[in-house]
């Protein structure tokens, strides 16, 4: 029953940074999911699959893995480079590149 504690990225559907500040604690799963012959739902019999706590820090989900005796894998998050733009730039004349549409 192996943890992983983790930080989300950010999704590719969303421009804002929601619900990835928080650190998140979830099982790996124990079991293999099987298909139903006739409707072909999956379904599994690991009931700690279902379970993901939140913690503000990872020190927080480090203490309450290792308080529960949980055995835990720590994923650092890469933070993406930051890129300081302004909407001048788009019309700069010392632009690399043409401006088109």
């Amino acid at each position: 029953m192996l943890a992983r504690i983790y930080r989300p990225a950010k999704t590719a559907m969303q421009s804002g940074k929601a619900r990835t500040r928080d650190w998140r604690l979830e099982f790996e799963p124990a079991a293999t999911r099987t298909i139903d012959p006739l409707m072909g739902w999956t379904s599994s019999t690991d009931m700690n699959g279902q379970v993901r706590l939140s913690f503000e820090t990872s020190d927080e989900a480090i203490a309450y893995a290792e308080r529960h005796g949980i055995p835990f894998r720590l994923q650092i998050p890469q933070e993406p480079p930051v890129i300081i733009k302004t909407y001048a730039d788009n019309f700069a004349t010392a632009r690399k590149q043409p401006w088109t549409h």
